[in-house]
């Protein structure tokens, strides 16, 4: 494959053909920000954390860098006044569903977002979709999915595929950003460990 130059913020990074913005970027050492992002799964782009500016000629736009493919003459900009902007108002809305998330938390510090502008709706979950694409794309058991759509929308681990596959995996875990997927999963083994049984007691 032929290498493709592209300028990152200044800096002239070589890309190869069918390379994702995202992937040239952290192949020079360049940092953006992703929450929905991992090298084994394929590029989701749900959590646009990860949009830059990208321009070629007189043509601009943002795009998700996750998703977007290096081609020549590529010019992206990672950071500037809207793109921090646009990263702060996610970062905010993210926050009212898990507020406590050390991730989170940390990005916004780095881009001044107030965790407490919007009400919370304290789901815990962000929608990253990791834990699902993990166990589907990797482990191909298909034991965690999500349910219901829109505002209502989030994570459940299939019972029936749970109890045989996740108690001895849990590698879905550290790709958690928040608390949701561990809460989940206790949820889960609660409702599907059998009852404890009742022992007569031994005293005559």
């Amino acid at each position: 494959m032929s290498d493709i130059l592209v300028r990152i913020d200044g800096k002239e990074v070589e890309a190869s053909q069918g390379m994702t913005v995202l992937e040239a970027a952290q192949s020079a050492g360049i940092s953006i920000p992703t929450l929905c992002h991992h090298e084994k799964l394929e590029p989701f782009g749900g959590c646009r954390l990860c949009i830059v500016e990208v321009q070629v000629g007189d043509w601009m736009k943002r795009v998700v860098s996750c998703v977007y493919p290096v081609e020549k003459n590529l010019i992206v900009r990672t950071r500037s006044e809207m793109i921090d902007k646009i990263r702060k108002m996610i970062l905010e809305l993210q926050l009212a569903h898990a507020p406590d998330s050390p991730e989170l938390l940390d990005l916004a510090q780095e881009y001044g977002a107030d965790k407490d502008r919007f009400d919370k709706e304290a789901s815990f979950c962000i929608h990253c979709g990791l834990c699902v694409r993990y166990c589907d794309e990797v482990k191909k058991k298909n034991a965690v999915g999500f349910v219901d759509r829109g505002i209502r929308k989030e994570i459940s681990f299939i019972p029936e595929i749970a109890a045989k596959e996740c108690w001895n995996c849990k590698e879905c875990f550290p790709l958690c950003p928040t608390e949701a997927l561990q809460a989940a999963f206790v949820l889960t083994k609660s409702l599907t460990s059998p009852p404890l049984s009742h022992e007569p007691s031994s005293e005559e």
